[in-house]
């Protein structure tokens, strides 16, 4: 049979070789900031394209075919390739590009921000910080995209082929209306309450789930979400439940709040730098990177 190599979609190509990479399908979506659907159908489209599966699913994960273990490794290698092409035509063509465009979270907090401007002007060859603020799929989007050259977002979900390196990590604490003193809280504890969430853009919505089913424990929600995080604690205030939040979001610090601790120990969630290593920025990118992380609190 004929295979119709011109039709070959890269995206499709992209979600493979993210699988192959994170054994999972559900990671791979989460990954490229798409639907399950959407992905498992680029991977159909690729597989009958090819002539045959690359993996098979059963209820023990994910495992690649033997069709797979030969036909990936060369997605991998061709990828590379396509993507060692637009890094090149980007370092020749723009020699004298000055900026570094820094996405971030708005679940990052100033005092990150702030200190990746002062850190930029101390690289070899000072360069602008031009920031950009979005969710988190927009976030990833555009770095994908090379729209943006690093990304700052909390560590709650995998991208499979970029750097990564962990620059903070903040205390997580409870905001209730009936919180009197600011003692901690044990996570069995806190669990028992009701939690108001923020729509699931920023990243917090999905560490707290996550926090839960690590722990196999239910997530009991508002039925409603807040917009902001000075919402959620308004919200608190008029019993609507609890609120889970970086300790840096509280609006005040004189706000009434839980440290939340799990077996003594406080949980904390972390945030990261996302960089591609075929950026032509790639060296300044990880001298920023490494001096954020050396400069944690």
């Amino acid at each position: 049979m004929a295979i119709a190599m011109d039709r070959l979609n890269l995206e499709g190509l992209r979600y493979a070789q993210a699988v192959a990479e994170t054994k999972s399908f559900s990671a791979a979506a989460r990954a490229y900031g798409v639907t399950q659907p959407a992905l498992s159908n680029g991977i159909a489209k690729l597989e009958e394209r090819l002539g045959d599966k690359l993996f098979e699913r059963s209820p023990r994960g994910v495992t690649q075919t033997a069709f797979g273990i030969r036909i990936l490794p060369l997605i991998e290698r061709a990828l590379v390739a396509l993507d060692a092409v637009g890094a090149e035509a980007r370092r020749l063509t723009e020699p004298g590009e000055q900026k570094i465009r820094m996405g971030v979270s708005p679940l990052i907090g100033s005092h990150l921000v702030a200190r990746a401007f002062s850190m930029v002007q101390s690289l070899p060859a000072p360069r602008d910080l031009v920031l950009r603020e979005a969710n988190m799929q927009d976030l990833r989007e555009c770095l994908l995209g090379g729209q943006l050259d690093i990304i700052l977002i909390p560590a709650v979900a995998a991208m499979p082929r970029f750097e990564h390196r962990v620059i903070d990590v903040e205390p997580i604490v409870v905001v209730s209306s009936d919180t009197a003193e600011m003692t901690p809280v044990e996570l069995e504890e806190a669990g028992k309450e009701q939690f108001i969430l923020v729509p699931d853009t920023c990243g917090l919505t999905t560490f707290t789930t996550q926090l839960f089913q690590a722990h196999e424990m239910p997530l009991n929600t508002y039925p409603g979400e807040a917009a902001s995080y000075r919402v959620l604690e308004d919200w608190t205030k008029l019993g609507l439940g609890s609120a889970m939040v970086p300790r840096s979001k509280l609006t005040s610090p004189n706000v009434c709040h839980r440290p939340l601790l799990d077996g003594g120990r406080e949980v904390q969630i972390s945030f990261e730098a996302v960089w591609s290593a075929d950026s032509p920025l790639s060296p300044d990118l990880l001298r920023l990177a490494d001096s954020l992380a050396a400069a944690r609190r």
